[in-house]
């Protein structure tokens, strides 16, 4: 079992539960890190026979407002809806790497995300959900990234790591520059968040430079290659299908960039020793299409260590 999550006396907590369906909570919680409240979707299985393990699962750079990615595109509820797991949604974390920030920013202001999921929230699910204490974290494109990055900056909360289409390193030349161009979509400055290129922030931030804490980990590792699949052809010509070829443009590129930081990445685990399920395909675009249809395989590689 890991260890426990600690969080401040008096500073977060649960402000509202409403029980949406049979198998899915919005939770309002408070953080006293960020002084706003953040609502969090809890799913818990149909059949519920004791303590469960937790799976937090974060959106990329695009989920807005007060939904997950997950839940419009990714199929979690039905999938998870007889797994014996509890499912953490965060929301809100557009643009901001679930980081916390080193200066405010005029777009996104000065988020504290990795206090907020690494020590405010995780203590108030066990408490509220029945679970086992054990962890895994996962999440696509952004939250691909940091999910690693969470996992290396507390090592004792995740049994299981998984990254879909996610650029884990971030103090490259390719990783930065991924990172930079995702910010930069939504009006946001890197330098806010890690310092300027080369900066001590990017560095502790990489988890290609600290893999001794991701060692006895279940890790997981998915890109596409940015070449279209049947998925992204589309057959019936419409007035939009010019904004339809940007967008798919857009969608390679950006599978391209995490592809070879993927395997970049891979390439530096293997070295160091460390095992981990290497899903990296041959066809796919950065598209909730692949990443909805990776779940189940993610979910088989991770769900024994937890």
């Amino acid at each position: 079992m890991s260890g426990p999550a600690h969080a401040s006396p008096q500073q977060a907590r649960i402000v509202s539960v409403v029980q949406e369906s049979d198998t899915r909570a919005a939770v309002w919680v408070h953080s006293a890190a960020m002084n706003k409240n953040i609502k969090v979707f809890v799913l818990t299985p149909r059949t519920r026979t004791g303590p469960r393990p937790t799976l937090y699962l974060l959106d990329g750079a695009g989920a807005r407002g007060h939904n997950s990615g997950w839940r419009e595109a990714g199929g979690v509820e039905e999938f998870f809806a007889d797994k014996d797991v509890n499912v953490v949604l965060p929301t809100g974390a557009y643009g901001t790497f679930y980081a916390d920030w080193e200066r405010r920013d005029p777009t996104v202001g000065k988020p504290m995300w990795e206090t907020f999921l690494t020590k405010e929230l995780p203590p108030l699910i066990d408490a509220r959900f029945d679970t086992t204490g054990s962890r895994g974290i996962a999440g696509v494109s952004m939250g691909g990234q940091a999910a690693f990055t969470l996992a290396i900056r507390a090592p004792a909360l995740y049994r299981a790591v998984a990254s879909i289409s996610g650029c884990p390193p971030v103090s490259t030349a390719h990783g930065e520059s991924y990172v930079r161009a995702t910010l930069a979509r939504g009006g946001a400055n890197a330098d806010n968040m890690w310092g300027q290129t080369g900066s001590r922030g990017w560095r502790d931030h990489d988890p290609a430079r600290h893999l001794d804490r991701l060692r006895g980990k279940a890790l997981y590792l998915y890109s596409g290659a940015g070449r279209l699949g049947p998925a992204d052809i589309k057959r019936n010509v419409s007035p939009e299908e010019g904004l339809y070829q940007v967008v798919l443009a857009a969608s390679s590129a950006f599978e391209i960039a995490t592809s070879d930081c993927s395997q970049r990445f891979a390439g530096q685990l293997r070295a160091a020793g460390l095992p981990f399920t290497d899903a990296m395909q041959t066809v796919g675009t950065h598209h909730w299409y692949y990443w909805a249809k990776e779940l189940p395989r993610m979910w088989k590689a991770i769900e024994p260590s937890l």
